[in-house]
């Protein structure tokens, strides 16, 4: 388990004690797949005294993606996949927003008041920026970087919730992508070939410019294939749940890999900065 060096711009925000912005499983993992879980915590730094929120919010879905991180480590074992992970709620600052989207610091998620996102100074989001948001992107960066020469796809971990605005999603998991749909078509094949699981195409989610920054930014960005893997929040509501899934995602993506490798060999645009 490795992290980043500590960037001190960091020390405005987090506690000497606190853990670092982002965490780094695996780096060195020879797989092809590179994981990413941009909602992984649920943390909020102690110097923002938990955003005016009580413990039974933060545990929600506003705060991060619950099970997601569980199936990810997982995962990552298996595949022997690089895995990089957020440190902090997705209330301090979304990782999987652009900065100047309204979902960047929400005020209010899900209809409930976030009482300290209100009134966010330019100098307080500065702060959360270069102690949070920089450091998990660039983290992302480097990784990538240093894996130039080497087939990579990008897969970013989320989950989401069983029910919206009282309306019941049926699927159980769902592969969303970008502008370039080629990994998700082999991802979409090999998972429904369970014919007990409902898999979305671009579900519950789609992959929008304007909402999403992390594929955009580091897949379609680099020209690697990648996608959105999103999984219904009451499947991983358990270790041996997240674990039955990492094992399912795990046993897709292998199925696959040789496809994965000959879309670079037919001329994929080339991992780039």
């Amino acid at each position: 388990m490795t992290a980043p060096s500590p960037d001190p711009q960091a020390g405005a925000l987090l506690a000497p004690d606190e853990p670092p912005a982002v965490e780094i499983i695996n780096g060195a993992g020879r797989g092809t797949a590179v994981l990413l879980c941009d909602h992984a915590s649920r943390r909020v730094p102690s110097r923002l005294g938990g955003l005016g929120l009580d413990p039974a919010a933060l545990s929600q879905h506003i705060a991060w993606d619950p099970g997601a991180a569980a199936v990810a480590r997982r995962l990552s074992a298996r595949l022997d996949a690089p895995l990089v992970l957020s440190g902090y709620s997705r209330l301090v600052i979304d990782l999987n927003r652009p900065l100047h989207s309204p979902e960047s610091i929400p005020e209010q998620s899900a209809g409930v008041r976030i009482p300290g996102n209100q009134r966010v100074s330019a100098e307080q989001r500065a702060t959360r920026i270069h102690a949070l948001f920089r450091p998990y992107h660039d983290a992302i960066g480097r990784l990538l970087d240093g894996r130039s020469n080497r087939a990579t796809a990008l897969l970013s971990i989320h989950s989401f919730t069983p029910v919206l605005n009282g309306e019941a999603r049926p699927w159980h998991v769902g592969i969303s992508h970008w502008r370039d749909p080629r990994l998700a078509a082999l991802l979409l094949e090999a998972l429904r070939h369970d014919r007990d699981l409902t898999v979305g195409n671009n579900e519950p989610y789609p992959i929008e410019e304007d909402i999403d920054y992390t594929i955009p930014l580091h897949g379609d960005g680099r020209g690697l294939p990648s996608v959105m893997i999103e999984m219904r929040q009451d499947g991983i509501r358990d270790l041996d749940a997240a674990a039955a899934w990492a094992l399912r995602l795990a046993e897709a993506y292998r199925s696959i890999e040789p496809e994965v490798l000959r879309l670079f060999e037919n001329g994929h645009p080339p991992n780039r900065a």
